[in-house]
């Protein structure tokens, strides 16, 4: 039963999807992935941050995995006349998603750049501008995949395949660039805004098309990353002395598919000693698919800890589409761990989850 849903999600994803990119819940968590205009949008020296997403638990026996990690760092740009909060931002991200029943991975190391440029003197409103850059790799292990001609008639699918496949792995360049909006008070209302745009130059991810390109062949198969446009918004709203209101947006379009996360966090301070705080938070999750119809992907729950400069999420989405009408309940889980070294004020210049 779970290799027939396993098949089943898998033409479900291929048949709504043009070539699907990779997308966290927790999406500030992540911020070299959200926009490169965020590397080093922090105030302090550098972040450490890391994200794991496991999807679909309960209905494959090897779940969908997704996990990235980064370091980014701020520089500060003094002039010799005079102290600006001007800033330049650089970062590294690897990602990877992976497939493990069938060993089909898709991994990817970027490198980021923003420039941030102070918009008063007291030091928390900016205008940052950044690019990414970066290369892409995709294989698959074709000897965990069967073919109908392989079935020996009897116990197995044992016999060798007429199939003529590609060779098992290929690379490919990537590129990103994006912009960003923050205004930090203290005690006071901050808002945070930003855009970017994806893969600018439509990588080809057809395993197919880069055979042909090595051997002169034209294949008709294509699979193209089409380029995304992704817009975010976040506001901090105090409460009181203690508590904050958070709320998110996310809103990306790629081809026909438009998906959105929208909802808030409440951020309770514990401890001023030490800075002690923690995050409760729900989205929902509205999509358009293909055909151009609307549905509502997932609710999230969202659970987060922040103690001195250590920052930890858990959030967990709860599947409301195709698949929960099989009565099987599955979702996705991500965890997010992040470090922010020489951290140097309350100042908040990318929000933390």
């Amino acid at each position: 039963m779970k290799q027939y849903l396993f098949l089943l999600a898998t033409l479900a994803t291929a048949s709504i999807s043009f070539a699907q990119d990779q997308h966290f819940t927790q999406f500030y968590a992540s911020p070299l992935t959200l926009n490169p205009a965020l590397s080093g949008a922090f105030d302090g020296r550098y972040r450490l941050s890391s994200i794991y997403r496991d999807q679909w638990r309960n209905v494959l026996d090897n779940p969908y995995i997704t996990m990235g990690g980064a370091i980014d760092m701020r520089f500060g740009l003094n002039t010799r006349r005079k102290r600006t909060n001007d800033a330049f931002g650089a970062g590294v991200q690897f990602f990877s998603d992976r497939v493990p029943s069938i060993e089909f991975a898709t991994n990817q190391i970027m490198l980021s750049g923003a420039f941030h440029k102070a918009l008063n003197k007291a030091g928390n409103q900016f205008l940052s501008g950044g690019a990414q850059v970066g290369i892409g790799q995709r294989n698959i292990n074709y000897e965990r995949i069967n073919f109908a001609d392989q079935f020996n008639g009897t116990d197995g699918f044992t016999d060798p395949t007429r199939e003529i496949l590609p060779e098992n792995n290929f690379s490919y360049g990537d590129l990103s660039i994006g912009l960003n909006y923050t205004y930090a008070p203290k005690r006071a209302v901050g808002v945070f805004i930003g855009g970017a745009i994806h893969h600018i130059n439509e990588p080809e991810l057809s395993f197919f098309i880069n055979r042909g390109r090595r051997e002169g062949v034209q294949f008709e198969s294509t699979n193209r990353l089409l380029r995304k446009y992704t817009g975010h918004f976040a506001l901090q709203i105090p409460m009181g002395e203690r508590v904050q209101l958070l709320p998110r947006a996310l809103v990306y379009a790629q081809g026909a598919h438009v998906a959105a996360n929208v909802g808030s966090n409440i951020r309770f301070l514990l401890s001023e000693f030490g800075g002690t705080a923690m995050h409760i938070g729900g989205w929902a999750r509205p999509v358009r698919n293909q055909d151009r119809t609307f549905a509502m992907d997932a609710a999230v729950v969202m659970l987060g800890l922040e103690v001195n400069n250590f920052l930890i999420g858990f959030s967990y989405d709860a599947n409301l589409g195709y698949l929960n009408n099989l009565n099987r309940r599955q979702g996705a889980f991500e965890i997010s761990i992040a470090l922010l070294g020489q951290y140097e004020n309350e100042t908040v210049l990318c929000p933390s989850f």
